[in-house]
């Protein structure tokens, strides 16, 4: 061989191949890179463990909060109803059965439990000897849920009705099934539970 690699006496020149810097480089970017990744997602891991789950729970401590609020918030169903009083209802007894003094009877007794006695009479022919039940709450169509639901307590087995009427008076109209009224303790306690119903009961979500 020529040259600088010429032969002479017994040294060999060594051949040596170039450095690559390029791919020393190209392993510290990824050594960095897998460094950075890992640091990244150890940080991640103290997060769930620590941070989020502090989170997780003030996140659901507020559901709960909210969730109580609203059902503890009263409903219109849970709020006492405007019912009339027993002295602003005039309540017509009428009898439909061929015994007689039951529609007298009646009505001293109402009248004694505050309600305003209108007439006293025999029934209608429309409801004379026609009643079999106890009797027949019957007014206009407004006192349905009012003055008839505040009468019912009561003769709470009596039918409720209503007519064409236009005035406020209410009938209670005596039946073939009646005996007396109500007893007035239960007829009171009724009274006083139709005025001020309890709501009704709710549940909280699950995990609060």
């Amino acid at each position: 061989m020529g040259g600088q690699y010429r032969i002479t006496g017994k040294k060999y020149p060594r051949m040596r191949r170039p450095r690559r810097h390029g791919r020393l480089v190209a392993l510290v970017v990824a050594c960095v890179a897998a460094l950075a990744v890992i640091g990244w997602g150890t940080l991640q891991l103290i997060d769930v463990f620590t941070g989020g789950r502090k989170a997780s729970a003030a996140d659901s401590s507020a559901h709960c909060a909210t969730g109580t609020a609203a059902q503890s918030s009263p409903s219109p169903a849970s709020t006492a109803q405007a019912l009339p009083e027993p002295a602003e209802i005039t309540v017509n007894v009428l009898n439909a059965t061929p015994r007689s003094g039951l529609a007298k009877q009646t009505a001293d007794e109402l009248k004694k439990r505050g309600f305003r006695i209108g007439r006293v009479d025999n029934a209608t022919k429309e409801y004379d000897k026609k009643v079999k039940g106890v009797g027949v709450l019957l007014g206009p169509t407004s006192s349905l849920d009012t003055a008839l639901r505040v009468l019912g307590t009561q003769l709470p087995d009596a039918e409720r009705r209503t007519d064409a009427r236009t005035g406020k008076d209410v009938d209670l109209i005596i039946g073939d099934g009646f005996q007396q009224l109500a007893q007035r303790a239960a007829a009171d306690q009724a009274l006083a539970d139709l005025s001020a119903p309890k709501p009704a009961p709710s549940t909280s979500p699950k995990g609060c």
